[in-house]
């Protein structure tokens, strides 16, 4: 298989946020913005432990016999409360944002030890590399991301820790999550007939409030009838004026709730479209819902409307790579180092890039030396893109990691073109394909969690 996928935007090394599609960078103290837009806000590292009010430590819960500490609850909330703040909101009561950091602490520790179970490991190189790319979104050198980390009381240990931590996340949702989603082409089909055209597909930005009511799976048609009661009430407080953000941290259980339910700016096609229909029609401050989905019942609130556009023009790249898999012969490490004596036999005048992959490539494109094509933007896996988007016509890069093995990438040349019909096709299939993962990790981590044996001990303090 070729690293062709979605860039779907949730690059857990760079979030420390493992819910739902977290942000792309991490904003090192001190540092310039991300080098490229992220879906959603970044945040801080977590704080030290020094930062954090010295007390006795304790278990406030036990994931599948794993403890929870009141420490690490602590660690978190201090987070979730440094995000409210920087997005000028009120800060909701203390015992709200303990049970969602507790929760999400909850959830990482189910993933973890589910990657675990099935064999799911990081090498050291994978985290070098999250590393080095964390450095490059905040446009420092490695010394200096260390410097600053180190400044605001944070480890390198414990910053590479948690690193290898969301790598592994990343790594068991790729799998049991992004690998499974298939889009059809009555689908492609629907999304064209729904846009004003083909060729300038006019889209709007939406920044949507959002409140679930969760559903338990098998629940009765009592409780059904209970939670959408719930979820009713809910829509017409906020209908009659009540503030969005607080309805959102008393009574949603999705993931954005303890910052007030917001789901950030992001282009209409980003968001589950059952949410699009529900808001289409309505103004900045409407309100929808409840409306059903799988999950639960949804209120959402229009909090802003922008519209934009896709360019009828892109710039595409023309790489050739060779990919070498991993195994339990052929780690990671060792992987790098053989592809590393080949970039240095091609720039030497050695060896031909072509033949190389031809004869080593592990991948479909093998038999063409190596050879992509040309690709659009987002066509890639983002860590693929990344490096490939920092090459100059004819650079070769060091060998990088991605979820497919190690490859050795050599950008070619670059071009601006317009797309064609087919083109455009295939940028639909990512949309919706986008769209249809989202939707199926807030299914799959609800039920993961519904699987555990969570117990709950002492609260946090």
């Amino acid at each position: 298989m070729n690293p062709r996928a979605i860039a779907i935007g949730l690059v857990c090394l760079a979030s420390f946020v493992s819910q739902g599609a977290g942000a792309q960078g991490v904003r090192i103290p001190g540092a310039g913005a991300a080098r490229k837009p992220a879906p959603t806000a970044p945040v801080e590292p977590a704080a030290a432990a020094s930062s954090v009010p010295q007390q006795a430590d304790f278990i406030v819960a036990v994931v599948n016999s794993e403890p929870v500490t009141n420490h690490e609850v602590t660690l978190r909330l201090a987070r979730l409360q440094r995000q409210v703040a920087s997005q000028g909101g009120a800060q909701p009561p203390r015992e709200l944002l303990a049970r969602e950091a507790l929760e999400q602490l909850i959830l990482e520790r189910i993933q973890v030890q589910l990657a675990r179970e099935s064999g799911i490991a990081v090498d050291d190189l994978a985290v070098d590399q999250a590393e080095q790319s964390v450095a490059r979104q905040n446009e420092v050198s490695l010394a200096e991301m260390q410097r600053r980390l180190a400044a605001d009381g944070i480890a390198r240990d414990q910053f590479r820790q948690e690193l290898r931590r969301q790598l592994v996340q990343q790594r068991l949702r790729e799998r049991d999550v992004d690998a499974r989603v298939r889009v059809s082409e009555p689908e492609i089909d629907q999304f064209l007939r729904e846009q004003p055209s083909a060729a300038d597909m006019a889209q709007v930005d939406l920044n949507l409030g959002h409140v679930l009511v969760s559903v338990p799976e098998g629940a009765s048609a009592a409780q059904v009838a209970e939670r959408q009661a719930r979820a009713q009430a809910v829509a017409d407080k906020a209908r009659a004026g009540g503030e969005f953000a607080a309805l959102a941290r008393e009574f949603s259980d999705a993931p954005e709730a303890a910052t007030g339910g917001l789901m950030g700016l992001r282009p209409a096609d980003r968001y589950p479209e059952l949410f699009i229909e529900a808001t289409q029609a309505l103004p900045v401050g409407g309100v929808a819902g409840p409306v059903r989905s799988g999950a639960g019942f949804h209120i959402l609130k229009v909090v802003e409307k922008n519209r934009a556009g896709l360019p009828s023009t892109v710039v595409q790249s023309h790489a050739r790579h060779i990919l070498l898999r991993t195994s339990a012969q052929l780690n990671e490490t060792v992987a790098a180092e053989r592809l590393q004596d080949y970039r240095r036999r091609v720039l030497a005048g050695q060896a031909d890039f072509a033949a190389l992959a031809r004869e080593h490539s592990q991948d479909g494109s093998a038999k063409q030396g190596g050879d992509l094509g040309w690709s659009n933007p987002g066509s890639y896996v983002p860590e693929f893109e990344e490096v490939m988007n920092g090459l100059k016509p004819g650079e070769i890069a060091v060998p990088l990691v991605s979820r497919f093995g190690v490859h050795l990438i050599q950008l070619i040349e670059r071009r601006e073109t317009r797309l064609s019909p087919r083109e455009q096709r295939e940028i639909v299939r990512q949309v919706v394909r986008q769209k249809k993962i989202e939707e199926a990790y807030v299914t799959w981590a609800q039920e993961l969690r519904g699987r555990a044996y969570v117990e709950f001990r002492d609260p946090p303090q």
